[in-house]
């Protein structure tokens, strides 16, 4: 193994294997995903997999409606011959299109799914899809480093079912998008002799996190896999394809830092209060309580074990710069993981500007993830007798899956009356009641439903709205309960907001007083008549 994995040493790595091998490992990971997915994967017909809040007759809210909004949006948009990184909807006409980074990565495959089958089997095919691809880029790379099959395997079912990309797939992007890491490790230890496409695939990848909106994950995604490319290459064209891919990553960073956090209600960044609210602790690492998506930190039990196995391994086999590259890949993103419950933080908080941008600082710990993975793979390389490997991979199955059920089925509604109404009504944008500041998740409701009738609205769902949305928000939030003045009229009219939907189930947001019968009773004194109602909404129009 010290031949395969020393950046100096002549190739001598095993050979990937055919597609044979490859099928076998994309079923062998799907498996994976269906066993991570398990039970609420028995309503997969006909609820979202997903961590969402309770319902109350509408689909339940949560951040998986506004992720597959934005890839219905890529979709939608291609279809009218429309830019795909475009919202052409929300929070219209108060602000310009805002940029749809999300919705890119995935769109494309949950397009067709969407149109064949509805939204809600297109989100979990995508879901299953993410633990193919997250499994089978790392055994790739594995693979690529000259590992035994098993350990491979191995490997790629640590990164695919480590619990806190587990998580974060069960409504975030950052969990589904977690393969280009490993991706791009490959290209650039295939590419480590200067072949162009391996460089070039790496290059992508790597570009590819921050124009996915996954910022802070690319402030530790572009340092790590740079350090990564550098320690393992052998030629100056690999040297050199990896430092302008580490430039390109940063500058895609710079832009979509200014076209979408600019002038957004992000812009100012977070502040220390909000970033301790979400802080880890020592013992979430090995904690098996899903809390809060966003504290939920789990690493496994036996996995960090098998990692330090490896690591001992890389140092006995004279593999230094692997092992270090490796180390520092699982210590930095768990210590910063810890916020402001680590010491230093607050100092590198201060002096790091782009540190203060993310209020959550957990969301480096795919990349620990990874190295552990990659780590507990080394490790179990050592066990020459399949036997063995075979059951390294159940013991790391049950560890990594016992006791812990992520995914619940979240409620769906995708074919509502009133929406369907909707559709036959003439031109005029739509106002949907109770009204929400757009950083409010239960706005994920209305993005939605407007998969079912798409028109321009003011309102919308997003953690970098633009600034003007939420002033708008919050000059119409009074409607929620009927408060009409002369200066709420004209906005209206300013608006150009034909039509309301009034949204019972919301109402119970102890945000919102419940008060939907006045907000109804007022709508209708000036001028709004009832044109549709199904379940706990109502359309009104004028």
């Amino acid at each position: 193994m010290a031949l395969r994995v020393e950046p100096g040493a002549r190739r001598g790595r095993a050979p990937l294997g055919g597609a044979g091998f490859a099928g076998l490992a994309s079923a062998f990971y799907l498996g994976a995903g269906l066993l991570a997915t398990w039970p609420a994967l028995r309503h997969a017909h006909s609820a979202y997999l997903a961590r969402a809040d309770p319902s109350y007759g509408e689909p339940a809210s949560g951040d998986h409606l506004q992720l597959g909004y934005a890839m219905w949006l890529v979709g939608h948009q291609l279809g009218r011959l429309a830019a795909p990184w475009r919202d052409p909807f929300s929070f219209q006409p108060e602000s310009h299109p805002v940029l749809n980074l999300q919705g890119w990565l995935y769109g494309v495959p949950y397009w067709p799914v969407d149109r064949l089958l509805g939204p809600v089997v297109a989100w979990n095919a995508v879901v299953l899809l993410s633990y193919v691809l997250a499994g089978g880029a790392t055994c790739w790379w594995l693979r690529s480093l000259g590992l035994e099959r098993g350990a491979a395997l191995l490997g790629g079912l640590a990164f695919a079912l480590a619990p806190y990309r587990v998580m974060q797939s069960t409504g975030h992007l950052l969990g589904m998008m977690a393969f280009l890491l490993p991706l791009a490790l490959l290209g650039f230890e295939r590419g480590r002799d200067g072949e162009t496409p391996w460089l070039a695939l790496g290059a992508a990848a790597l570009v590819a996190v921050p124009l996915t909106g996954q910022l802070h994950l690319a402030l530790g995604a572009v340092p790590f896999v740079l350090a990564y490319a550098l320690l393992r290459a052998r030629e100056r064209p690999a040297r050199a394809g990896a430092v302008a891919g580490a430039a390109v990553a940063a500058v895609a960073g710079l832009l979509v830092q200014h076209a979408a956090i600019s002038g957004s209600v992000a812009s100012g960044g977070r502040s220390l209060g909000e970033v301790a609210a979400y802080s880890a602790d020592w013992s979430g690492f090995v904690s098996r309580h899903a809390g809060p998506l966003e504290e939920f930190t789990l690493l496994g039990w036996l996995t960090p074990l098998l990692a330090v196995a490896g690591f001992v391994v890389l140092i006995a086999q004279r593999s230094p710069r692997l092992a270090t590259v490796l180390r520092i890949g699982v210590v930095v993103p768990a210590l910063l993981a810890l916020g402001t419950n680590l010491p230093l933080y607050e100092l590198v908080w201060h002096h790091f500007p782009p540190l203060r941008y993310p209020r959550v600082p957990e969301r480096l710990l795919p990349i620990a993830c990874l190295a552990l993975a990659a780590l507990a793979a080394i490790a179990v390389d050592q066990l020459r007798a399949p036997l063995l490997a075979g059951l390294a991979l159940v013991a790391v199955t049950v560890d990594l899956r016992a006791g812990v059920s992520l995914y619940r089925p979240a409620r769906a509604d995708t074919v509502n009356a009133v929406y369907t109404a909707l559709r036959a009504q003439r031109p005029g944008r739509l106002l949907e009641l109770p009204v929400f500041i757009p950083q409010r998740q239960y706005g994920s409701v209305y993005v939605a439903y407007s998969q079912q009738a798409p028109r321009e609205r003011p309102g919308g769902y997003s953690s970098t709205a633009p600034r003007s949305a939420e002033r708008a928000a919050r000059e119409l939030v009074p409607l929620n309960c009927g408060a009409w003045s002369p200066a709420l009229r004209r906005e209206l009219r300013t608006l150009g907001v034909r039509y309301v939907t009034l949204h019972r189930g919301l109402y119970r947001d102890p945000a919102v007083p419940n008060c939907f019968g006045r907000a109804l009773e007022n709508l209708t004194r000036h001028g709004f008549r009832r044109i549709a109602r199904d379940g706990p909404v109502t359309l009104v129009g004028r």
